[in-house]
């Protein structure tokens, strides 16, 4: 059985972060393990609180993990800051860690701040580096690019940037540029790849991101090479959101169990 680490914040409502993690990398078949960066109160409407781990906490987790389970993928959401950043390339860095996708979470689909402003840069430059792959929407990859991106050259340009900051294969989720199509973007070495699917008519898509890099790490820990992985892991994502799951009273989760 393949072993998933997530290191990523808690959503106590179940729909994104380490529940929305384990989820997904269970319906895969996977043994899924977690190291939890922070606490949040949240739901289908908002973000209310977030209780950060200490840095120390954060190690002794990886430390647990990498000594007694080495995982075969690791998947990085939630951050929240420069400590916890730097703690989590060290220690990826000292263990050898492989398979690491990385969505450079910054703010939740409801507007929550879920990583410092400070912290961006420390981002940059201590775990990108350290990615296999790294999946930022729209909005993250424009700030790891410095461009405002609003439409598919732009989203090229944007990979370009990125590329210079980091060896690992780069997927630009574009679901939020206009159009009947979903456009995401890999990037992989100066090859370009475009996923293209039509959209799903389902306002309920809170997770997606933590849902889609999650599974994108089942893959690559199965073997899957990179393109495969992402297709692979968009056809489970597509498969969630059809499953019209409809619960809370705001942007609700999607149908992890859909495949049971």
């Amino acid at each position: 059985m393949n072993k998933i680490l997530t290191i990523a914040g808690s959503d106590c409502s179940g729909g994104a972060g380490i529940q929305a993690d384990i989820k997904t990398i269970t319906v895969h078949k996977a043994y899924a393990m977690s190291v939890i960066t922070a606490l949040t109160a949240q739901n289908t409407l908002g973000v209310s609180a977030i209780q950060q781990a200490t840095p120390q906490f954060v190690a002794s987790q990886l430390q647990a993990v990498f000594e007694d389970i080495p995982p075969d993928a690791v998947k990085i959401g939630m951050t929240f800051n420069s400590e916890i950043i730097m703690t989590i390339a060290l220690n990826l860095r000292r263990y050898q860690a492989r398979n690491v996708v990385l969505d450079p979470v910054m703010v939740a689909e409801s507007g929550g701040r879920l990583l410092q402003e400070e912290a961006v840069a420390a981002l940059q430059r201590y775990l990108l580096p350290v990615a296999d792959m790294i999946t930022p929407n729209l909005h993250e990859a424009g700030i790891l690019s410095g461009l405002t991106i609003n439409d598919e050259a732009d989203m090229v340009r944007a990979a370009q940037i990125i590329s210079q900051q980091t060896p690992a294969a780069i997927l630009i989720k574009g679901g939020h540029l206009p159009g009947d199509e979903a456009s995401d973007l890999l990037y992989i070495q100066d090859q370009v790849i475009w996923f293209k699917s039509p959209r799903v008519d389902n306002p309920n898509s809170h997770g997606t991101g933590c849902t889609l890099s999650s599974a994108i790490a089942c893959q690559l820990a199965a073997g899957c090479p990179p393109a495969k992985a992402v297709y692979k892991a968009k056809q489970f994502l597509l498969r969630a959101l059809k499953a019209q799951l409809n619960l809370g009273r705001g942007k609700g989760p999607l149908n992890h169990c859909c495949d049971l």
